[in-house]
């Protein structure tokens, strides 16, 4: 993500110095502050700084429907068959996803699209348990209504999504009307079907599936990418997302290497 030019907003640089302070804080807690029924992590690793909250509570009570072209918890992109496959972990909320996505989101489509990989989305909402609201859960219950339409139409109006981001402490996304709004971006999406289960919440239930599994998978950060399973260092040490260039070598001397 570009830092924010507007006055009066934190960029993410500054995010990420005042991550890596909470961060050292927390060490110095050991095992980090207990907030009410949750556990809070913060971490700086090397793709990136998130804020991961392990939540006690249940979040079950929700009908179970999954959309059409899930894979269980996870949303694939590209040829299934693929010989690699790149799994991705990210919160619509998250601004340092956003600013993965600005810098080096056109490779990383470019090279699913021609087969180096598939891409194994991982979602999570945690991000409304740590700043308040409900934009996570709104937007991937959006995202989901959207891979019911088709995998393609998903990836569409992810982009979307984290073109349009509002800043991480306003709760913009938890509008059923903004995400119609976004959605008519992506051409063919509104449909009857996306309309009623964006507005019905219809795959709420889902939502938290897979974020349950997020708060289970042992991730603790937003944007976390694995290649292979191998962890991808897509920050520089002072804060700054790869561009689409070197996000394109750094895929290829990790295969090299395998």
């Amino acid at each position: 993500m570009s830092e924010k030019n507007n006055s009066g907003k934190t960029t993410a640089r500054a995010r990420v110095e005042a991550a890596r302070a909470a961060e050292a804080a927390r060490q110095r807690r050991r095992k980090g502050l207990i907030v009410g029924a949750a556990a809070v992590a913060v971490i700086v690793v090397g793709t990136g700084v998130g804020i991961a909250v392990q939540d006690s509570r249940s979040s079950s009570n929700a009908p179970y429907v999954a959309p059409a072209n899930a894979d269980g918890t996870t949303i694939v992109y590209g040829n299934p068959k693929a010989p690699n496959t790149l799994q991705v972990w990210e919160d619509f909320r998250c601004p340092i996803c956003d600013e993965l996505e600005k810098s080096a989101g056109p490779a990383v489509q470019a090279l699913a699209d021609n087969g180096t990989y598939k891409i194994e989305y991982h979602m999570a909402t945690f991000l409304d348990g740590n700043l308040g609201g409900n934009g996570s859960a709104v937007a991937l219950n959006a995202a989901a209504a959207a891979l019911n339409e088709g995998t393609a139409k998903f990836k569409a109006f992810h982009d979307v999504l984290y073109a349009n981001q509002p800043e991480e402490t306003d709760d913009a996304f938890n509008s059923t009307s903004e995400m119609l709004k976004l959605a008519a971006k992506v051409p063919g999406l509104v449909t009857p079907a996306f309309t009623k289960a964006v507005q019905d919440d219809t795959y709420k239930g889902w939502v938290n599936k897979v974020s349950d599994a997020f708060n289970t998978s042992g991730i603790t950060g937003t944007p976390t990418m694995k290649l292979n399973g191998k962890q991808l260092t897509v920050f520089s040490s002072s804060g700054a997302p790869v561009t689409a260039a070197q996000f394109t070598a750094l895929i290829q001397s990790t295969l090299a290497a395998k």
